[in-house]
């Protein structure tokens, strides 16, 4: 359970690094996308965008 854990989060937080980078190719603007901004802050939940990667990377990993 600990293991899962700490991938979980070092996931996340790789992908939250990545999210300027992967703004550029249109990911977190697709439909389904939700952007918020309060407060002078933004937050991105990229619903959308997610589920894309888990497709794209379960292919990769099936093909492979």
């Amino acid at each position: 359970m600990l293991k899962w854990l700490l991938t979980l989060i070092v996931a996340l937080t790789v992908l939250t690094l990545c999210v300027p980078w992967l703004r550029k190719f249109g990911l977190g603007r697709l439909p389904g996308d939700i952007t918020l901004r309060r407060k002078g802050r933004d937050y991105y939940l990229p619903f959308t965008s997610t589920i894309l990667l888990s497709l794209a990377l379960t292919l990769l990993a099936r093909l492979i």
